[in-house]
């Protein structure tokens, strides 16, 4: 060991310093890769005048080594010796002038934006930032050495026993998402084990997955599993995040999930995951967040990305770079419109599909991604990085198309390939079960595949994530059962989450013990998924809706890492569970259910007069002009005809399936509507109803053409008959 000095820049060493040569190693890939007898370290920084290598021993004994070469603005050297396990982190030199939008600072620990693994917490101390007491915007950075209070990274080893492991490949029309926290799904489950509950392991316990299976679902969407830590104004209310949007590395999964502890095990543990939930036909989709770190805005700490290069990866004020451009609503915005930034964004999207298996990815604010300069541009480089990528082209895309920005709502303008969340879905389905007067034109568009936003640029019915319900927000139980939220577990006010939910109590506000109550409030929740489950589309599932879960509530519990939000296994609503598997089962056997391409609405030939789709009134007849325009019109009939599928089998062959009447009526009283007869059909068999607690009604229920009562606030699917 040697003690402090001066290193050749003329730099004070504080450190103590193994006596070990740093070689000068490659400027590629970036990140700390081991090669089997040493590890190659390389950052990229462009305002940097030096970088030191800190390694740490097992004591928290900090070694610092300068890394004197630089190709490209990434500074990079070799030691031998140095492997799986080792905790390391970089302290970065360089000037100090916020008012430039420079912020390095040497005392500050940064975590490598390209660590595998990190080990440690963050813990809310001084030390965190950058400036001096409350001197935001001060010329004098903090000296306080922030590595005791600061997670570190982890070297890690890739090898992994794949046995043969290959992308499900699961079509768009095929999938059914189900959206679950890691965490939560297993945090409270009685047949997994102790130790691995709200783990990455407990996700891929036989317990939890062969409740997907049973469900049905094809696909899960894992919040935010990129290694996040909590903001300091979560820290100081004694809360924490929970969802995990505030990502500090992105190639590193989440070390608290992990049953195998911090040292490099999570991602074993996570590959195992993947591995069993492929064995059992479940797609693996990662909600990411590449719009914002956790450093914040510019009082927010100092941890990796800021004291590397401030200027290089985020977007700063245009008239005051001191200051953040905030399209995101949480302090800052990466600026993807820099090679280095874009690199690091398709660097992490190939590795979590490459080295780690993964079948896709949902973005978080994808606009703000887009944002060339001010406005969401189509045609930004991180698309066309994308669209080009080998890689990344080809899983599963899909775009939150908003941010908090001007002109940031893009529902139906991302191009394809993407996929996107409906929120003109959510909005509608909503409004229509709430009681709302908005007619039925906006909901046919939505239960069809919404052709008005996706089809105009090629894309197809499964452009539209249909959804209900998601993790923000209320869950569909209390979306049924409260008209306003109650946040005040939140610590700020209730002033927190959506006042506009689009959202009806029933006629009371909160729990209930009225019979008649509960009655409708169970009915309105499979109103809710019927709709969902018979649209065109791909439908997503929030995870505890096909249970009966509530957050008392709580329609913003992002910080409630607790029984509020963690699925409670020992208080299931079996039949509303038997209800979603009923009509997953009945999508998935039904093609006619999720058409890969948009209806016409033309003629089926030799059918004798039929349509793909058509649309009934409560007469019997087809609507007219003034009935798409009539807002107080709130029952239809919607008509699909198996036998006008546009697609074709494996084999060439056409697709031809069974023929249903969807009736769906949102008023409140019975209605008498009349079934249409030929050419339409013979006869109908009644398959689902939300009447009923599981949706099966009585067996084989026949229902002839004609007049027949439909019970208020009721779906029907019914299976066309017609004689031989």
């Amino acid at each position: 060991m040697t003690g402090p000095g001066t290193d050749r820049s003329g730099t004070e060493r504080t450190g103590t310093e193994r006596a070990r040569e740093v070689l000068p190693g490659r400027p590629t890939p970036l990140g700390a890769v081991w090669d089997g007898t040493g590890t190659n370290f390389a950052l990229w920084s462009a305002g940097a005048q030096a970088v030191d290598l800190c390694l740490f021993d097992d004591d928290g004994t900090e070694h610092r080594h300068r890394l004197e070469e630089t190709t490209h603005q990434v500074w990079h050297g070799r030691l031998a010796g140095v492997g799986p396990g080792q905790r390391y982190g970089y302290r970065v030199h360089g000037p100090y002038d916020p008012a430039a939008g420079l912020r390095h600072n040497p005392a500050k620990l940064l975590l490598d934006p390209y660590t595998r693994a990190v080990d440690g917490g963050l813990t809310l101390h001084p030390s965190l930032f950058g400036y001096v007491g409350d001197a935001v915007d001060g010329g004098a950075r903090d000296e306080q050495d922030s590595a005791p209070h600061v997670p570190r990274g982890v070297i890690v080893h890739d090898f992994f026993p794949w046995d043969g492991d290959r992308p499900l490949r699961t079509s768009w029309s095929d999938t059914v998402i189900y959206e679950v926290h890691v965490k939560g799904a297993t945090a409270r489950h009685p047949d997994v084990p102790p130790h691995l509950r709200g783990t990455y392991a407990g996700l891929a316990h036989p317990a939890f997955v062969e409740h997907l299976q049973s469900l049905g679902v094809t696909a899960v969407e894992l919040l935010p599993v990129h290694h996040f830590v909590s903001e300091p104004h979560l820290l100081r209310r004694g809360l924490t995040n929970y969802w995990g949007y505030n990502t500090l590395g992105y190639f590193a999964p989440h070390a608290a999930y992990s049953a195998s502890g911090s040292g490099g095990g999570q991602v074993l543990e996570f590959k195992t995951m993947v591995k069993e939930l492929h064995a059992a036909g479940i797609e693996v989709i990662l909600d990411v967040v590449y719009n914002h770190t956790a450093e914040g805005d510019h009082t927010g700490p100092t941890l990796s990305f800021k004291g590397i290069d401030n200027r290089g990866y985020y977007r700063l004020g245009g008239g005051d770079p001191a200051r953040y451009t905030d399209y995101t609503g949480c302090g800052n915005t990466l600026d993807v419109r820099r090679p280095a930034v874009l690199g690091l964004l398709m660097d992490s999207l190939r590795y979590w599909v490459t080295e780690m298996h993964v079948d896709g990815f949902r973005f978080d604010l994808a606009s703000a991604l887009a944002r060339s300069m001010h406005d969401v541009d189509r045609l930004s480089a991180f698309f066309d990085v994308v669209h080009q990528d080998p890689v990344v082209s080809n899983v599963k895309l899909i775009a939150e198309p908003w941010d908090v920005g001007p002109g940031g709502y893009q529902v139906g303008n991302f191009p394809p390939p993407w996929t996107e969340w409906n929120g003109k879905y959510r909005d509608t389905v909503r409004d229509v079960w709430s009681g709302a007067h908005v007619g039925i034109r906006d909901l046919a568009y939505r239960l069809t595949g919404s052709s008005d936003l996706y089809r105009s640029d090629g894309r197809r019915p499964f452009a539209s994530i249909n959804f209900v319900t998601a993790h923000d927000g209320f869950t569909l139980a209390d979306l049924v059962t409260y008209e306003h939220k109650r946040n005040e577990a939140n610590g700020e006010g209730n002033r927190d989450g959506e006042s506009h939910n689009r959202n009806w109590n029933c006629g009371v506000e909160g729990p209930s013990d009225d019979p008649e109550v509960q009655s409708l409030r169970a009915r309105q929740v499979r109103n809710h998924l019927a709709t969902l489950l018979l649209s065109t589309g791909v439908p997503m599932l929030t995870a505890g809706d096909e249970l009966g879960r509530t957050q008392q509530g709580n329609n913003n519990a992002y910080c409630q890492d607790n029984e509020l939000s963690w699925l409670d296994w020992k208080a299931v609503d079996e039949d509303l569970r038997a209800f979603v598997a009923r009509l997953v089962g009945l999508r998935r056997s039904s093609p006619v259910l999720r058409q890969q391409a948009f209806f016409e609405g033309h003629e089926i030939p030799g059918a004798g007069g039929t349509r793909d789709l058509a649309w009934f009134a409560s007469d019997g007849g087809q609507l007219s002009t003034q009935d798409w325009f009539d807002t107080g019109l709130r029952t239809v009939g919607m008509y699909l005809d198996g036998r006008g599928i546009r697609q074709r089998d494996a084999h060439g062959r056409p697709v031809v399936d069974d023929s249903y009447l969807v009736q769906l009526h949102a008023g409140p009283d019975p209605v008498t509507v009349t079934l249409p007869g030929p050419p339409w059909a013979d006869g109908y068999e009644l398959v689902v109803s939300t009447e009923y607690p599981t949706g099966e009604p009585p067996k084989f229920t026949a229902v002839g053409p004609g007049p027949i009562e439909l019970p208020g606030r009721t779906v029907w699917a019914l299976r066309v008959l017609r004689r031989p």
